[in-house]
């Protein structure tokens, strides 16, 4: 054995490794990312490890391998969830053979998501069970468990780490080496993995039977604990355990309660647990879910047990919890004197303000700059997507009007254009969001003659959660040399009637690109093709003679450049942060802006 220092997400990959998972394949997305990363990054004999277009196609290959007696993982963060839904629901009916653990990370405040969606609503929904880490150890631990529980009742399972947990880090104690295990094989039979109605109608009736069992289960299982005797108790689960243990560690009297495993609920383990309890509170992130199930665990008992938590306003509805929260609530709840005081913040300065923004020198960002010049004087609606290219909505540019989830971009376009045909419509999307979910908007769209203009930011990398490779960069995650597959040659062959591959750094050609496809109808495409700034590096910076800078600051007001300011009345470029990418250099009316080495 070995000690590594790791975070939660690294913990819960070289938890898989130590129970021999045979392939595990997910899709980037903050919080859950560098689980994956981290798998490949050790060797491991005999794992297959993939970086797939999207979530469905993950849970599908995944699924694969655990009918064949093999165990699986596939990863991804709450939203991508959504995607895999339509798998993972027949799965849960269908079944498997080898342990399936679905890694489903949670994002409460949310920090870099669209929703705060609570995956233990959608495991209930599911009917399958969840396990709720509340630390790094716990997450590497949890993660072998969820294999043996899957493998004993052959049912796919859910681990459901939050930021908190997948960003802290620990240290665990791993092997010293990693081996896959050796598994079956697929054995046909129809009658089982051939999802139909009847089979359907059986099994649901077979998983409510079973999860009462898995219920029973649970509530001998270790991470379901409690400790003091106090007639009022807390209950918490996942990291707001963390921080109400780290609280309580001084007041061992009061009863505290930990939830591991949310859905099947172990009733047993509950109800001898609140034993002697008055009065519980609910400490726990997004929703109410705890809450709601002692609400019913009581009701069904019959327990004289006042239950309070987010829905009766002691526990903030939404966002995130932490040590000072856990705290404020508890100490109220509990009364514990002196607790709510806490330290005095009330002098310390406050952080500047840093909104997110384009790097210095993206390529977006010229890219969003020619089609607002292309547009200027003209009716257009910008749809955005999912990706660093969100922040396209920031000022000046101002160039995103809508972002709803992850390839609407192109599909929302083709709505306002059916609703408004006297204005331009414009999607925009990046390469990994083409491959993930933009190659059916466009089928989409050509099918039904829309006329839009659909805009590929192609940076060459899945940019925004760190820089994984995509079906268009030509590597894959098992170094095997793959073909990089065309987003021209896709969008040639949906039918789109132009593509224009254009440098978006070249601002007068993209401009002209933009105008051209402006002028057909149908759906058109302009391939903003040029790599992220933080894959290739330059040498090259940007300078402003202050002597023919005349103080218009055109280009601090145009394109937001981080790398641009103002310093006695004139622009002003800091070499630590300039690219050389030249946008500003082309806004420059008397050319007081130039490029050095």
């Amino acid at each position: 054995m070995s000690k590594k220092y790791v975070m939660g997400n690294g913990a819960i990959a070289l938890g898989a490794l130590s129970a021999g998972v045979n392939l595990v394949a997910g899709y980037p997305g903050t919080p859950s990312s560098e689980i994956i990363e981290t798998v490949a990054k050790y060797p491991h004999e005999g794992t297959y490890v993939e970086w797939s277009v999207n979530e469905k196609a993950a849970m599908e290959v995944a699924s694969a391998a655990a009918y064949c007696g093999a165990r699986a993982m596939v990863t991804m963060k709450q939203v991508g969830l959504n995607v895999a839904s339509d798998p993972l629901m027949s799965l849960a009916y269908v079944g498997v053979k080898g342990g399936m653990v679905v890694v489903s990370a949670d994002d409460p405040g949310p920090i870099s998501s669209q929703t705060e969606q609570d995956t233990r609503r959608f495991a209930e929904f599911a009917r399958i069970p969840v396990f709720d880490p509340s630390s790094p150890e716990e997450s590497f631990e949890m993660v072998q468990d969820a294999f043996e529980y899957s493998e004993k009742y052959r049912t796919p399972v859910i681990l459901r780490p939050t930021t908190r947990v997948d960003h802290a880090y620990a240290s665990v104690d791993t092997p010293d080496s990693f081996k896959a295990r050796e598994y079956e094989g697929f054995v046909k039979d129809s009658k089982k993995w051939v999802i139909f109605p009847r089979l359907s109608y059986m099994n649901h009736a077979m998983i409510e039977k079973r999860n009462i069992e898995i219920g029973e289960d649970f509530s001998s299982y270790r991470f379901n604990t409690v400790s003091g005797s106090s007639e009022k108790a807390i209950v918490a689960s996942g990291v707001s355990y963390a921080y109400a243990a780290e609280f309580l560690k001084d007041h061992p009297e009061i009863r505290l309660i930990k939830v591991g495993t949310p859905y099947p609920l172990p009733e047993s383990f509950l109800l001898k647990a609140l034993e002697g309890v008055s009065e519980v509170l609910c400490f726990e992130e997004l929703s109410p879910y705890i809450e709601e199930s002692l609400l019913k665990l009581i009701g069904k008992h019959q327990l004289k047990i006042k239950v309070r938590g987010k829905l009766t306003g002691d526990v903030p509805p939404s966002g995130e919890n932490d040590a000072d929260s856990a705290r404020r609530v508890i100490s109220r709840f509990s009364g514990l004197e002196n607790s709510e005081s806490g330290i005095d913040c009330s002098e310390a300065p406050q952080p500047p303000a840093r909104p997110p923004v384009l790097c210095a020198g993206c390529p977006h960002r010229a890219s969003f700059y020619a089609v607002k010049r292309a547009m200027k004087g003209k009716k257009a609606f910008f749809c955005g997507d999912i990706g660093c290219y969100t922040l396209g909505n920031a000022m000046p540019l101002d160039m995103v009007d809508t972002c709803l989830c992850m390839g609407a971009g192109i599909t929302m376009a083709q709505g306002f254009n059916h609703m408004d045909s006297e204005a331009t419509a414009i999607s925009f999307t990046g390469d990994s969001t083409f491959f993930a979910s933009g190659i059916t908007g466009v089928v989409n769209a050509v099918y039904n003659a829309a006329d839009m203009i659909v805009c590929v930011l192609d940076n060459s990398t899945t940019a925004m959660t760190g820089h994984q490779p995509h079906p268009g960069t030509g590597r894959n995650l098992m170094a095997t040399p793959v073909e990089k597959i065309s987003i021209e040659k896709i969008l040639l062959a949906a039918g789109v009637k132009k593509v224009i591959t254009v440098d978006p750094l070249d601002l007068d050609a993209s401009i002209a690109a933009v105008k051209e496809c402006a002028e057909l109808s149908g759906v058109k495409a302009v391939i903003f093709k040029s790599p992220c700034v933080a894959v290739v590096k330059s040498n090259k910076k940007m300078r402003v003679d202050s002597e023919k800078c005349v103080g218009c600051l055109r280009c601090i007001k145009e394109i937001g450049c981080p790398a641009l300011s103002v310093s006695g009345g004139k622009a002003v470029i800091d070499e630590n942060l300039c690219t050389g990418c030249g946008l500003c250099s082309k806004l420059c009316a008397v050319g007081a802006i130039g490029g050095v080495q």
